[in-house]
Order: C-alpha cells, then structure tokens, then sequence
C-alpha cells in the first residue's frame, strides 16, 4: 500500500508538473495582458511608462524566467502578488477556498442522499411505475443547468414567500442559521444535478450485480430481499458510484462559476473568471493549480476506496 501510494504521488507530481507548462503557456496564449488592458481604459500612453510598468510587473522577462520564477514561488510556499490588487496572491485567494469548498461538499452530501437512495429504489423497482417516475425525474436533473435551477429557486421563494436569500455573503460567525440558508439553496440545485447521474448509476450497476449467482444463492437460502440488496448487492455495485462521486466534486470545484454567480458567493469559480479576464497572472495560475490538485487528490482517495469496498482489489505492497 505504501509503495503504491508513494507511485501514485510521485505521478501526481509529474501531472501537476506538466499542467504548470500547460496552464503557463496558455495563459501567455490569450491576447493582451494586464497592462494593455489597463492602458486601453486610460487612453494613451507613453510606451516608456509602459515598458516600466511591465518590467515592475516582472512580465517583460523571457517567458521561461517567469515560468522558473513562479515554480520557485510554489516550492517556497510564495504565490506571488497580484497584478490587479497589488497584494500578496495568498491573502486573496485563502478566504475564497472555504466558500468553495463548503458548498462543493454541502452540493456532494445532497446528492449522495438523494442519489443513492432513489437508485437503489429504482433498481429493485424495475420497470414499475415507481421506477419510471425515478427515471423521468433523473433526465429531468441533467437536463436542467444548476444556475437555472438556482433562479427558479430564488424566483420562487420571491413569489410565494416575499422572501430572498442575503444579496451579500453572510459567515457562519456572523449569524450561522442565514449561512446555512445562504449555502443550503445553492447546494440544493447543484446536488440535484449530480444526484440525477450518481442515481442513474446507482441503478445500472446495482441491475447488474443483481443478476449475479452468489444474489440468487443468498436469496435461495432464506435471507430478505433488504439484506440482499443493502449489505450485500450494493457494496459490490459502489465502485463505479464512489467512481462518479469523486469525479462529480473535483468537477464542483471549478464548475460552480454561475452558481456562485447567481447566488452572490464569493468562492475561487466565481473571482477565477475575473482574475482571467484581468489577466492576473499570479491569481490564475495558483487557482488553476488549486483544482489540479483537488482533482488528483480526489482520485487517490477513489483508488484507497476501491480497496475498502472490495477485497479482491489488492494494491503492491
């Protein structure tokens, strides 16, 4: 096990090694940087004060000295300062990760709750009534974005209720009933989302697992049909689920852009669009490699997973 871990971190390093070049250069690709576009609203310019401008911002340097430079700064822990607020990159970045985070978990837990439940249902129902209407209102979840959901959510409450969530971000240490309503609307169409396809999945994996010979013997010998599908069918039909659960939150991570949007939170999807659009270098490449690393991260513990629920995956010792 110890020795499989360390392989797969030593990959995990090469990967992030190799989306440091990617991100790097496609950044570099985008036309127009920081500076042009501070110039472009200001008028003109000398091209001196320009030039100075870019050399403080370090961006007329070889491109390869930039890159060394900023892996120098990953190593030493240094992010680097940003080109738009002219702050460490650190302190801007570190009270958006909890935002993100937060929701991202609350968005997976919804959907986990929703989804498992409702698959299983639907796969011991098969092609009952109850099972079609589980089926129609899965399609339903993927077929309908979440920030829609969102506003229908907030369009709702408005008309029925004459009430709105908070317009501006609310801590838990400031009131922590309105932070879980502020963050439990957004979890909720997000998670339903996810939920439609971790039930979809639930339900073909668990059909096939069904039909195999050791689920007929179990019933054959007496054992209800609960303990047959809960204890024993459905932990050898997790793998492909628990598969889907990791992918679906690395996705969260960099995919609540319009939800954080719509419901006014400040998290690292929403603020990456912007720095992008600034150009600020420091900010995108570290928020970028933020959910590189989730997205590594979140694979490992898939794999440590695959062990836990099947002990005939067996890792090299």
């Amino acid at each position: 096990m110890k020795t499989y871990i360390a392989q797969r971190l030593a990959i995990a390093v090469l990967t992030l090694l190799g989306m440091s070049i990617v991100i790097f250069a496609l950044l570099r690709l985008a036309p127009g940087d920081i500076v042009d576009i501070l110039f472009s609203t200001a008028g003109y310019v000398s091209p001196a004060e320009k030039q100075a401008l870019m050399k403080e911002l370090g961006i007329d340097r070889p491109y390869w000295a930039q890159y060394l430079d900023w892996l120098r700064q990953i190593v030493t822990g240094d992010l680097g300062k940003s080109y738009r607020y002219d702050l460490p990159a650190w302190p801007i970045i570190r009270p958006l990760l909890p935002v993100t985070l937060e929701l991202a978990a609350l968005s997976m837990v919804f959907a986990i709750l929703l989804g498992v439940p409702t698959g299983v249902v639907s796969a011991v129902r098969q092609d009952s009534p109850l099972d079609y209407v589980l089926r129609v209102v899965s399609l339903a979840g993927l077929s309908m974005p979440a920030f829609w959901l969102g506003m229908v959510i907030i369009l709702g409450l408005v008309t029925w209720f004459r009430w709105i969530p908070p317009l501006t971000y609310v801590s838990p240490t400031e009131s922590l009933k309105l932070h879980a309503v502020q963050f439990l609307l957004p979890a909720l169409a997000v998670g339903y989302r996810s939920s439609a396809l971790i039930m979809r999945i639930t339900r073909s994996s668990l059909l096939e697992v069904l039909r195999e010979d050791y689920i007929r013997t179990a019933r054959a010998k007496g054992q209800s049909g609960p303990v047959v599908v809960w204890r024993h069918a459905l932990k050898n039909a997790m793998l492909p689920v628990v598969t889907v659960i990791g992918i679906e939150f690395a996705f969260l991570i960099g995919g609540l852009v319009v939800t954080e949007t719509v419901f006014n939170l400040p998290g690292v999807a929403r603020f990456l669009v912007q720095a992008i659009l600034w150009r600020d270098y420091p900010v995108v490449q570290n928020l970028v490699m933020f959910i590189a690393i989730v997205v590594i991260l979140s694979n490992l513990l898939v794999d440590m997973l695959y062990g836990v629920l099947d002990p005939r995956v067996r890792y090299g010792s």
